[in-house]
C-alpha cells in the first residue's frame, strides 16, 4: 500500500519546486504529455448575462481534451441526446455539438470527447445496460456510431455511480468492469479514446469500481476531487482541500481530502500516469448559523446564496466570486493545513480555488507523477477576463504550469486563524476584537452571574463580555465596524442601528 503523505509542510513543496526549477532537463520530462482535460457545461449558454457562455468562448489552445457535458442513455442502451435544440442543428437548432467538434480547426491537436451520464443522469439505467449482454453490446456499438457521425474521439464514461444512486450494489461493479473490457476491445478497433469522470474518496470508489481492472481498460481516468464538502454538510469545509483538517476526526472526514483519495487509487492499483487529478473552477459556499463562528467546521444552516450565474444555492462559480470581490468586502483566509483558500462575509462563508491554490496542486500532481489536471468547468473561471486577470486566469495557470512555465505571484491571504472556534466578539467577516488585557470589574456593566455580550453605553464600537462574578472583559470593534448586540458580532457600520451619545 502506498503510504499517504498527509499534511505536507509547504516550506517542503516549496524546495522541492525550486529544486525542480533548478534542473531544466528534470523539468522538460516531467511536463511531458501531460493532459489538460477541460469539461464544459454546455447548458451554461442559458444563463444571464456575463455567465453566458458559448462555443465561441472556449479557447481550444489551453486544453488537450474537451468534455462534451453531457448526453444520457436511453433505455434501450443507445446515446440519448438531452437537448436537441442546442446540440443538433435539425430544425434550426444551435448545433453545438458541431461547433464544439470544430475547435479542432483551430487547435489540431485537441481531442473532443462526449461525455455520457453525469450527475443528473443517475445510475439506474446504466445499471441496468451493463447488466446485460445484449444491453452492453447496443450501448458500445451505439457509442462508436455516436462518435463517427458526429466527429467525436471518443467516449467520457461519467456513470455516477455503478453500486450506488439506484444502481445494484450486488453486481453493478462487476457489470461496469465487464462494460469496460469490451468497450476497450471495440473502441481500439476504431481508434476511439476511453476515459471516465470518477469518484474520489474511498468510502465511494471503494464501493463503485474494481479499481486495478478498470484501469487497464481507460485511456485515463479524471478523478473527481472536489465537492468534499458542501450544503448537504452541516457544518462548512472546503470544496477540495489537498490535505486533511484539524476539524476532520471522523473515519469518513479524514478521506474527504486530495491527498487521501489519490493514495487510494494509487494504492488499489491504478497507474499514477493514467490519473487526472480534478481541479474545481467553483467553490462550494455556506449560510453560517452564527457569523460569529466562522472557522472550517463551523455549524451551517444550508448553502451560500445563490450566484447571479449558476443561481444554485451552495455553488459560485470563480468567475461569480472574483465580480463580488469588485464591490464587495469579504476576509480573505488561507488554511496552511489544507493548502487552500477560503472567505467569510457576514454569514456567508465560501472554500474555493484560486491561482495559489492551483499552483499547488500542479505541483501536487507533477511530484506524484500523475497524467495531468482536469477542470470542472470552464464556464465559470473568469472567462471574459471582467476581474482584472486575463480571460481565463485559473485555466491559463494550469496550462502555463503543464507546459514547463512558472508560478504566476500572487497574493497571500490572511493565515488561517488559530482557532477552529471564535472567540467572543468575533466580527462578521472573520477578524476579532481586540479585548483589553484585564477584566474590568469597577464599575463594569455586568451585575452577578451575568454571562454573555453588554453594548458600551455611549461607543458603539465597544462592548463587554460578562463572564460571572461582576468581571468582564472589554472588546473594541475594528475600523469599519459596530457591534450588534441583536447578533451579538462587530458587524458592518451601516448594518447597525447605533443610538450611542
Amino acid at each position: 500500500m502506498v503510504k499517504c503523505f498527509v499534511g505536507v509542510p509547504l516550506l517542503v513543496l516549496l524546495a522541492t519546486a525550486s529544486l525542480a526549477a533548478d534542473d531544466p532537463e528534470r523539468n522538460k520530462t516531467s511536463v511531458a504529455a501531460k493532459k489538460i482535460v477541460c469539461y464544459v457545461g454546455t447548458w451554461a449558454v442559458y444563463r444571464p448575462g456575463r455567465g453566458r457562455f458559448d462555443i465561441e468562448h472556449i479557447d481550444p489552445s489551453l486544453c488537450t481534451h474537451l468534455m462534451y457535458g453531457f448526453f444520457g442513455i436511453n433505455e434501450d442502451a443507445t446515446v440519448r441526446v438531452i437537448d436537441p435544440y442546442l446540440d443538433l442543428e435539425e430544425n434550426w437548432g444551435r448545433g453545438h455539438i458541431k461547433r464544439f467538434v470544430g475547435l479542432k480547426n483551430s487547435n489540431p491537436a485537441l481531442k473532443t470527447l462526449a461525455a455520457i451520464g453525469g450527475w443528473n443522469e443517475g445510475s439506474r439505467k446504466f445499471s441496468k445496460m451493463a447488466a446485460s449482454v445484449e444491453l452492453r453490446k447496443r450501448f458500445i456499438y451505439d457509442s462508436v456510431a455516436f462518435c463517427q457521425r458526429h466527429g467525436f474521439d471518443g467516449i467520457d464514461l461519467d456513470w455516477e455511480y455503478p453500486a450506488q444512486r439506484d444502481g445494484d450494489p450486488e453486481v453493478d461493479k462487476e457489470n461496469h468492469a465487464l462494460l469496460v473490457e469490451e468497450m476497450r476491445a471495440v473502441f481500439d478497433q476504431h481508434g476511439l479514446l476511453m476515459t471516465a469522470a470518477v469518484a474520489s474518496v474511498e468510502f465511494s470508489a471503494g464501493v463503485s469500481y474494481d479499481i486495478a481492472r478498470v484501469s487497464k481498460s481507460f485511456d485515463f481516468l479524471n478523478v473527481m476531487v472536489y465537492d468534499m464538502h458542501g450544503a448537504w454538510d452541516s457544518y462548512c469545509g472546503i470544496n477540495a482541500p489537498v490535505y486533511r483538517g484539524s476539524a476532520d476526526t471522523t473515519d469518513e472526514q479524514v478521506q474527504l481530502n486530495v491527498n487521501a483519495s489519490i493514495h487510494y487509487w494509487l494504492s488499489q492499483g491504478a497507474p499514477a500516469e493514467k490519473l487526472v487529478l480534478g481541479i474545481p473552477l467553483y467553490g462550494r459556499s455556506f449560510t453560517l448559523a452564527n457569523a460569529a463562528n466562522s472557522q472550517i467546521g463551523a455549524a451551517t444552516i444550508g448553502g451560500g446564496t445563490a450566484g447571479p450565474y449558476t443561481q444554485q444555492a451552495g455553488v459560485l462559480g470563480y468567475n461569480e466570486f472574483c465580480e463580488k470581490l469588485q464591490t464587495e468586502t469579504w476576509d480573505l483566509r488561507w488554511s496552511d493545513e489544507q493548502q487552500v483558500p477560503y472567505a467569510v462575509r457576514n454569514n456567508q462563508w465560501l472554500g474555493y480555488d484560486d491561482v495559489r491554490s492551483i499552483q499547488l496542486k500542479v505541483k501536487y500532481l507533477m511530484d506524484l507523477g500523475l497524467g495531468g489536471a482536469m477542470v470542472w468547468s470552464l464556464e465559470t473561471d473568469d472567462f471574459r477576463g471582467y476581474c482584472g486577470g486575463g480571460q481565463y486566469p485559473l485555466m491559463r495557470e494550469i496550462h502555463k504550469l503543464l507546459n514547463g512555465g512558472t508560478p504566476s505571484p500572487t497574493t497571500t491571504p490572511a493565515p488561517l486563524p488559530p482557532s477552529t472556534t471564535t472567540a467572543p466578539g468575533a466580527t462578521t467577516d472573520g477578524t476579532t476584537a481586540g479585548p483589553s488585557t484585564t477584566p474590568s470589574t469597577a464599575d463594569g456593566p455586568c451585575s452577578g452571574a451575568q454571562v454573555g455580550f453588554v453594548p458600551h453605553p455611549t461607543d458603539c464600537s465597544r462592548f463587554y463580555f460578562c463572564v460571572g462574578n461582576g468581571s468582564s472583559f472589554e472588546f473594541t470593534c475594528p475600523p469599519g465596524t459596530l457591534f450588534d448586540p441583536t447578533m451579538n458580532v462587530c458587524n458592518w457600520a451601516d448594518a447597525v442601528n447605533c443610538h450611542s451619545l
